[in-house]
């Protein structure tokens, strides 16, 4: 054997470690980087609010201390502190007792009336517009007044001492729904699989001829496990996921074992759900309620054969249809490109402004095909 010699040195609470390592037939250089005490400052540091947490945040808020004292208090660094309540806030529409929601400046000198018009005013008992909630952005003089207590720390009104009195839009910070809506961030980011377009072409490419030379995925696997950088498990989980060009079928010991009650999720992009469910569709429409959209959707006949790929334009009852050989996300990806290069950017955007589909795997990758809209 040959000599092992191991340098150490220290600064400013952190620890570095060299070792180089000298053998009969190699020789390595291992550089090791580590975080001596979880901090800079020796603060214990977790990677998650717990629920108490947010808790305390909230009742700090509402005392009016400093992300500092809040974070001292917590363990935690005060960019946490301002990043979950920046992230986790929403804003609320309300009034006060006797005057609703009235986010304009001239709310308190404004003397309008019937802005609705006399016969389409839903609110027959006010007396003047800037006491219904419904004439406030109608009016051609409407100007928003925003507070400026949600531009500077602690960017919401939990604390605000002209909170009982105010009618502007509110910027509330609630640790129950941070604490759900944290959860669920967390929960669909760990959705899926840990790979990527590139990673699945090259595992692909490296099995699907074996597989096709009548090799299992047990000897593929064993064979190839440096190449593969992944466990057997997860290439069979691929092969169901329809993935690959192979398919359960190409595999005859596995075709004989019995299906799993719930077949699970896979995605592979695990990002490709955040902000882009469903409950985010409605709020979307809100913002933007004269934006289109359409509808897409798989139509599968054999299992494993060709397929369809369904878009319908709901304003126009209009449908096209794309035969694929295969249900794949590449399938997808490659009719969108093909969209976007005979049409332009400009058409593109202006036909597929917004595309409502479900979860199917098929459809994770073809975000990567939208442009973002502005």
């Amino acid at each position: 054997m040959g000599l092992i010699v191991i340098l150490h040195g220290k600064r400013e609470g952190y620890g570095f470690s060299f070792a180089k390592i000298e053998t009969d037939w190699k020789v390595g250089l291992l550089f090791c980087y580590t975080l001596i005490s979880g901090s800079r400052k020796g603060v214990a540091m977790s990677k998650f609010l717990s629920y108490e947490d947010r808790l305390i945040i909230s009742q700090r808020i509402q005392e009016n201390a400093s992300f500092g004292a809040i974070a001292k208090e917590l363990g935690k660094d005060r960019t946490t502190i301002a990043k979950e309540i920046r992230k986790y806030s929403y804003d609320k529409k309300s009034g006060r007792p006797g005057y609703p929601y009235n986010p304009c400046k001239y709310r308190n000198s404004c003397k309008a009336k019937k802005i609705c018009g006399a016969n389409g005013c839903s609110h027959q008992s006010v007396y003047k517009c800037s006491l219904c909630s419904e004439c406030t952005f109608p009016c051609p003089d409407f100007e928003e007044d925003i507070c400026s207590v949600k531009r500077k720390p602690p960017y919401v009104c939990n604390g605000c001492r002209e909170l009982p009195r105010c009618t502007l839009l509110k910027r509330i910070y609630d640790p129950a729904d941070a604490h759900e809506m944290a959860h669920k961030t967390i929960s669909e980011s760990r959705t899926g699989i840990l790979s990527n377009e590139s990673d699945i072409a090259r595992i692909n490419k490296l099995i699907t001829p074996l597989v096709k030379n009548g090799q299992s995925l047990h000897q593929i696997y064993t064979e190839h496990v440096d190449e593969l950088m992944c466990s057997e498990k997860t290439l069979y989980n691929y092969v169901d996921a329809q993935l690959f060009e192979i398919r359960n079928i190409d595999l005859p010991r596995k075709v004989k074992y019995r299906p799993r009650y719930k077949q699970p999720e896979f995605k592979v992009d695990r990002g490709c759900r955040l902000g882009r469910s469903y409950s985010d569709f409605p709020k979307f429409l809100e913002k933007e309620p004269e934006t289109t959209f359409v509808q897409m959707d798989s139509v599968i006949g054999k299992p494993g054969g060709k397929c369809l790929l369904t878009v319908h334009f709901v304003e126009n009852s209009f449908m096209l249809a794309f035969l694929r050989e295969s249900n794949t996300a590449g399938s997808v990806i490659h009719i969108f490109q093909a969209l976007d290069r005979i049409l332009g950017a400009k058409d593109f955007n202006r036909l597929f402004p917004v595309i409502l589909t479900d979860n199917g795997s098929e459809l994770s990758l073809s975000k990567r095909c939208l442009r973002s809209q502005s």
